[in-house]
């Protein structure tokens, strides 16, 4: 099988969780996996350039990348959410019409953005890899050839957090890892933070490339320290976590398709997590698995003292949640769904659905 992959940038979350993982294994099992990524990545732009010399450059670069595939032949083009981030549509037609079968990968509601765009997009696709069952009901009536495949973890690069690490001198660390957009949600578990650090001694600690939006957040005596987030320090940040954190809000539509990434990653190192109760998160800590799922600034000052009081039950909750990600979210447990459906869709020569 050749496949060619079209990525929003190589440190894009979408693509190094939902197409990174997938392209030695394809590789290793003897297949052509290519992997072409925007330049500059898909949601930004060269300040020294300027917004639209940027974005000429973007769609310069993919026009060389759909010349790639008249020269090369492709059986199926894999595309992260989308080429780009507006109301285009013409260089997905393009590229399905060189490579005869076109997969399209949602991790997000990036059809909030552009909703007529994404009424076009999803029936042009072969196949619709949906990141949960929420972003699998958006699709049906648009599509009915899907596949749920969640958001996964190169399991064999998280290694367990070691038992006998000690906490920082502030005492527990409650963490949060994640992009810089999507920091504002620590303010859902604000109010409970704050009351917690009148009654208890922890350090609130960030792995976030800007933290301006948590400074500007009423969060009262809570000790909190700042690390940038890198791609090589990411899985060691969080074996020093001993809570994990995944506030989200309730009030948004956004939210209720996220794939819960951040928590994921939690739970394979072995760090217990408490997560707003809002889309894939109940799923993921169903049965207070590896965590809690939380509704309301009570819930949240209850699990996060559940949590703080005993390290035996913090060792207990990451060790269920290792074996939920093992089970569930590792790439090495969903790999074989997504290579046999990819296979079949090479191989059928027509349009045709997956069950």
């Amino acid at each position: 099988m050749r496949i060619l992959f079209l990525s929003s940038g190589p440190l894009v979350p979408s693509s190094r969780f939902r197409i990174q993982p997938w392209v030695q294994r394809l590789r290793d099992d003897g297949h052509q996996a290519v992997v072409l990524h925007s330049f500059p990545r898909k949601y930004d732009y060269f300040p020294w350039m300027g917004f639209r010399p940027s974005q000429l450059l973007k769609r310069s670069v993919r026009w060389w990348h759909w010349l790639r595939t008249r020269l090369q032949r492709f059986e199926l083009v894999f595309i992260d959410r989308e080429i780009f981030d507006n109301e285009t549509l013409d260089m997905e037609q393009r590229f399905r019409e060189s490579c005869g079968r076109l997969v399209l990968d949602l991790d997000d509601a990036v059809f909030l953005r552009y909703p007529e765009k994404f009424t076009r997009l999803v029936p042009l696709a072969d196949l619709v890899v949906c990141g949960n069952r929420f972003l699998e009901d958006w699709a049906r009536p648009l599509n009915s050839r899907l596949l749920r495949i969640p958001t996964c973890i190169e399991l064999s690069r998280y290694g367990m957090r070691s038992q006998s690490q000690t906490s920082s001198a502030a005492g527990p660390v409650i963490g949060w890892m994640g992009t810089t957009v999507n920091l504002q949600y620590l303010s859902e578990a604000a109010q409970a933070l704050k009351g917690l650090a009148e009654e208890r001694q922890f350090e609130l600690r960030l792995v976030v490339p800007d933290a301006s939006a948590a400074l500007a957040m009423d969060l009262g005596r809570v000790h909190l320290t700042r690390r940038p987030w890198q791609a090589a320090t990411e899985i060691s940040d969080l074996q020093q976590f001993d809570i994990g954190l995944m506030p989200l809000s309730d009030r948004e539509q956004w939210t209720v398709y996220k794939c819960g990434l951040k928590l994921i990653q939690y739970l394979a190192v072995g760090v217990p997590g408490v997560a707003s109760a809002v889309g894939v998160n109940s799923e993921i800590l169903a049965g207070d698995q590896g965590g809690y799922a939380v509704r309301s600034a009570e819930d949240w000052l209850a699990a996060l003292r559940r949590l703080l009081d005993s390290a035996e039950l913090r060792r207990q909750q990451g060790m269920a949640g290792r074996r939920t990600v093992e089970q569930h979210y590792a790439a090495e447990a969903c790999y074989p769904r997504l290579r046999d459906a990819l296979l079949n869709l090479a191989a059928t020569g027509v349009r045709a659905g997956v069950s």
